[in-house]
């Protein structure tokens, strides 16, 4: 039902000027439908009437002109306008008509449109309308509350969607034909700028007293951020808020409204772009406003999620949210509530344990920085939380079996302690020195850049003045001047032996009182009962020689000298202590495998033993058996050469060469042979004794002793006897015992796979992606059948859920192994025989 008030002729004139623009209309015909239609969108002052019925036109009829344009555009009179016909009439309707309405056919067309000269010449009016500034004019209309266009829930959605995604709708159409506009490297900066013509529009209308909405720029902000583009949008617009607020107080006010408008679904990508793209906190400050005082979500993202949960962000992104949650009187209660969650998140043990050290470095970045930023009545009212978080924290970090972990709580323990300040003492620890250590320290002084601002906001910080003087030495001379006054005594001309040319001694060596033992049972001699520390480091020093030349004199001592190295200790401080004695230890294992190992593998279970020399046990196996793994290099025959001058050699090499070639050049060969020799075969020394090294220490894991206890709190030493099987077991490739060592580490290692260490768990995943690497593939489904699907669920969770970076690689890297093997062994023809 029409409406009384408006004119009724507006619809049949539009009617009569659709058919008059058929696909067979003649050109005159259509030219004139085409001016009256033009007409209703002149911005010329007429009487009432006409604006009514323009008013009509753009409300009720403008949609349905575009839609019919667009569908009769392969009609003959189109084809016939000139190129100044075709600006001005048929390009003007969606160049000067309302935006909103226009953007929505535009995307329709493209969208249903073949490739041809057709979408072609709509492409580019969609170009001209996005380069003319006509999103801006469309973002206007929408902040004006009084004479606004007719709006809904749907209509609103549908805008959104086309704006957000025009450079995705082009891009899937045209393809390789796509315009540079459409682009988002050119096409959100451009959005970026039409937003800000908007908001300006929007601060000299709120001056001249007229009322306006932000509302859909924020939808628009919040969308875009949300889909990943506010890095785009926000490098535009920032530096310009920034400036523009720091003069202008509506426009802070308009900024404000903006942030609040935005809905809370995309409040934290808008947020989260923000803080990284704004210069400093003072102009977060005048942008944000107290907006984490007033809306929730805000301040949940602020103050709990960028400081906490993510760990992804630059130290920069973090100076800037605590100095701005400290710079205002009214936000500074958040800034010690953030204080007090950063304590206890560092002082945690169990989150030492199970979170990314990448996590942890973040969090005590945060709490140093927010430390810093205390005043002097703050840091006495939260003394006692400090006092407790710094006692607790660096009990968790120490320990910790990771270094870098035992390093942050050092540094972070130092700092917590330098600025509270108790009685005058501070804490000192010994550790090197690094560029993260560093860094730590650094952050507990507040940065120039949370003090003030640069004068010009172009989005390129001045550098920072050091406030560090170098130290100033003041060297005295005061050994030149008593050299200088000195004076000689008379008659010293006489005894002087100036004359006579020094000898050079340059080359001498200190003669040794003690000479090296040339044979093993003295060398065994020597370090039983010595106390001469030249004596047992020479005997030291030539062990390993004398136990590798004489085999049959080994194995008669083996045992002995074993025990001796095991309990040696480095009272003497020789250089090298620990290379030699693990040296000697190797060659005595090599030589003579069964007994030694047998020797070590039940003192690793003993009493009375300390930590590192179990450690030292493990290593001594493990070098021990890699060695025993490769070729015997005692069976290659060594070269003989006669001593040549260099340059006679080099002119050898040089005439070789050339004849090499020569002779290369003038053979013709019918087939390629094999240039060098195949590898002489040799037997593997590991393989026979693979058991020796293994399943002895597989006893007594489980029984605590009186100094060690493997299952409870020396995870060390469980990790690294977990990895030493595991290299055993892929050392043991193809050896018979392969498969029962295969099944038995497989067993322990089911009972530990989710232990709380990190370093447990990688030697777990480690050893069974030995176990997958060295048992025969025929093996898997038949020995391991109860297991091996049990096992693949576990390293497809490791995988994916582990906390430690590593866990998870070695776990994927074991899956692929896995599903290789179990693929080739499903289409053997065993397999198949088993399943029939």
């Amino acid at each position: 039902m029409e409406s009384p008030t408006l004119p009724p002729d507006v619809r049949l004139e539009v009617s009569q000027c659709f058919q008059s623009l058929t696909l067979s209309a003649p050109k005159q015909d259509a030219i004139r439908a085409l001016q009256v239609l033009r007409s209703y969108l002149d911005e010329t002052p007429e009487n009432v009437n006409a604006s009514v019925q323009k008013a009509e036109f753009r409300r009720s009829h403008f949609t349905r002109v575009l839609q019919f344009l667009v569908k009769n555009i392969q009609a003959d009179w189109f084809h016939g306008l000139t190129a100044a016909q075709r600006s001005e009439l048929w390009d003007g309707l969606f160049l000067w008509g309302p935006p909103e309405q226009t953007l929505l056919v535009l995307m329709e067309g493209i969208s249903e449109l073949r490739p041809g000269s057709n979408l072609d010449h709509l492409v580019s009016i969609t170009e001209k309308f996005v380069q003319s500034g006509r999103l801006a004019a469309l973002l206007w209309s929408y902040c004006l509350t009084t004479t606004g266009p007719v709006d809904s829930p749907q209509l609103r959605e549908a805008l959104l969607a086309r704006i957000v995604a025009l450079p995705d709708i082009t891009a899937n159409k045209l393809q390789h034909n796509n315009k540079p506009a459409f682009l988002p490297q050119q096409y959100y900066p451009l959005l970026a700028k039409e937003m800000l013509t908007a908001l300006d529009r929007t601060c000299r209308a709120l001056k001249d007293g007229t009322s306006c909405s932000l509302t859909f720029v924020a939808q628009t902000l919040g969308k875009l951020c949300a889909q990943g583009h506010g890095g785009l949008l926000l490098a535009v617009m920032t530096p310009k808020m920034s400036a523009c607020t720091r003069t202008d107080m509506v426009w802070q006010r308009v900024c404000w409204k903006l942030l609040e408008n935005v809905p809370q679904r995309w409040m934290e990508s808008v947020l989260v772009g923000l803080v990284q793209a704004v210069h400093g906190p003072g102009a977060l400050g005048r942008i944000m406003g107290n907006l984490v005082l007033k809306n929730k979500t805000a301040q949940f993202v602020i103050t709990h999620k960028l400081l906490l949960l993510q760990y992804k962000y630059e130290t920069r992104t973090l100076r800037v949210v605590l100095d701005y949650l400290a710079a205002d009187k009214d936000r500074r209660p958040l800034l010690i509530q953030v204080l007090r969650c950063l304590c206890q998140a560092w002082a945690n043990p169990s989150a030492v344990k199970h979170t990314p050290l990448e996590q942890q470095l973040y969090v005590s970045k945060a709490l140093l920085l927010a430390v810093g930023l205390l005043e002097d009545a703050e840091l006495q009212e939260l003394r006692s939380e400090l006092l407790q978080c710094m006692l607790g924290g660096m009990q968790s970090h120490l320990d910790s079996n990771v270094l870098r972990i035992r390093h942050m709580g050092m540094v972070v323990g130092e700092c917590l302690s330098s600025r509270m300040n108790i009685n005058g003492t501070k804490l000192k620890f010994e550790y090197e020195q690094d560029e993260e250590t560093r860094d730590l320290v650094s952050l507990l002084t507040p940065s120039k850049m949370s003090e003030s601002e640069p004068e010009c906001d172009d989005g390129v910080s001045p550098p920072e003045e050091s406030r560090e003087n170098p130290p100033v030495c003041n060297g005295s001379s005061q050994n030149e001047r008593e050299m200088a006054s000195s004076k000689k005594e008379p008659g010293s001309d006489l005894d002087s032996d100036d004359e006579f040319t020094p000898y050079d001694m340059s080359g001498d060596q200190e003669l040794k009182k003690a000479s090296p033992p040339r044979y093993l049972r003295d060398c065994l001699e020597n370090l039983i009962s010595s106390e001469d520390p030249e004596c047992v480091e020479l005997s030291l020093r030539v062990a390993e020689g004398l136990v590798r030349k004489n085999v049959f004199a080994t194995k008669e001592i083996s045992v002995q000298l074993s025990k001796v190295l095991l309990h040696m200790e480095d009272k003497y401080s020789i250089n090298g202590f620990r290379g030699l004695r693990q040296a000697a230890m190797v060659a005595l294992v090599v030589s003579d495998a069964i007994p030694v190992t047998e020797f070590l593998n039940t003192e690793f279970y003993s009493l009375n033993y300390s930590l590192c020399q179990r450690l030292d046990i493990l290593e001594v196996l493990a070098v021990a058996a890699q060695e025993l793994s490769k070729p015997n290099p005692g069976n290659a025959n060594p070269i003989v050469t006669t001593d040549q001058s260099p340059s006679s050699a080099e002119d050898t090499a040089t005439c070789r060469q050339v004849v090499e070639k020569r002779i290369q050049a003038k053979t013709k060969r019918i087939s390629q042979g094999a240039s060098q020799p195949p590898a002489k075969a040799t037997a593997n020394r590991y393989a026979p004794v693979a058991g020796y090294f293994f399943f002895p220490l597989l006893r007594n894991y489980d029984k605590p002793q009186v100094t060690f206890d493997l299952l409870g709190s020396d995870h060390l030493v469980l990790g690294r006897l977990i990895h030493t099987l595991g290299i055993f077991m892929h050392l043991a490739v193809n050896a018979p015992v392969a498969a029962q060592m295969g099944r038995a580490l497989l067993d322990f290692v089911w009972v530990v796979r989710y232990h709380a260490d990190q370093i447990v768990r990688r030697s777990v995943v480690f050893a069974v992606c030995s176990v997958f690497m060295s048992m025969p593939t025929s093996n898997l489904l038949v020995d391991l059948a109860d297991q091996i699907f049990e096992t693949r669920s576990w390293l497809a969770d490791v995988a994916e859920d582990d906390v430690d970076a590593d866990c998870r690689s070695l776990a994927m890297q074991s899956l692929v192994l896995l599903d290789k093997s179990l693929k080739k062994q499903l289409q053997s023809p065993q397999a198949l025989s088993i399943e029939s």
